[in-house]
């Protein structure tokens, strides 16, 4: 279960989820976006920093989602419209290259390291990143990162497969959407072997009916055997 878009911005929304989460008794990923996002940033507001040192304390994991969460200018037509499409904008590392993500990478790391917060995992906004993103990662000593498809150890270039089951508040995607949610994390928990993995947004909790989806989605999967964990877990076990 990942929580996605933790910032300043969206406390209460990912307070709610880890409330959420706590009541099921398993751990949470959280995504932190540490620059200006939805006109606040984590610098400004370093007491937030508090709130994730003691999530993490808890047993959740903090995991590095970009700098800002908002594409810019950088890369082709071809790459800007493929993030436009599947990531509504905010696909911040899927057109840049190597100089332009070490960059990004080196000012969220600053912030975090400023407010005594580490993490070794990285996934990108969108689940998108380039070629070239992916190397920076790399270079910047991260351990792992995500995307659509699963889960890769940046170390051993090994990936765990597991498809990012997650919602699409607004339009005509949102029920289909859902949908797939409930029956992909039963079905993934069902393989035993398989990777269920829950992404949860913040803009989720504007549409209460996907709350509830997503609740009866995970309790479902733990039904059916799965074991709550973390990404940074699943690289070690994997690894072990």
């Amino acid at each position: 279960m990942s929580v996605h878009d933790v910032a300043p911005a969206t406390a209460d929304e990912t307070a709610r989820w880890c409330a959420d989460a706590d009541a099921l008794g398993i751990p949470v990923s959280l995504l932190v976006i540490p620059g200006p996002w939805r006109g606040m940033s984590l610098t400004e507001h370093g007491d937030y920093a508090q709130v994730l040192r003691e999530r993490a304390a808890h047993g959740d994991e903090l995991v590095l989602h970009g700098w800002c969460h908002q594409a810019g200018p950088e890369g082709t037509a071809v790459r800007r419209a493929v993030g436009r499409a599947v990531a509504r904008g905010a696909a911040e590392f899927a057109a840049l290259d190597e100089e332009q993500a070490a960059r990004r990478l080196d000012d969220a790391k600053a912030v975090l390291d400023r407010l005594g917060l580490s993490t070794t995992g990285f996934t990108p906004p969108g689940w998108l990143a380039s070629p070239a993103a992916q190397r920076a990662l790399a270079g910047a000593g991260f351990r792992y990162t995500t995307d659509h498809l699963g889960v890769k150890d940046l170390r051993s270039g090994r990936s765990r497969r597991g498809f990012a089951l997650s919602h699409r508040p607004g339009g005509t995607g949102e029920r289909l959407g859902s949908a797939i949610l409930r029956a992909g994390a039963s079905w993934a928990a069902r393989r035993r072997r398989g990777l269920v993995r829950v992404a949860l947004h913040p803009d989720d909790l504007h549409r209460p009916a996907l709350r509830d989806d997503t609740l009866r989605a995970i309790e479902g999967a733990l039904r059916a055997g799965a074991r709550a964990t973390t990404y940074g877990a699943v690289v070690d076990a994997a690894a072990s």
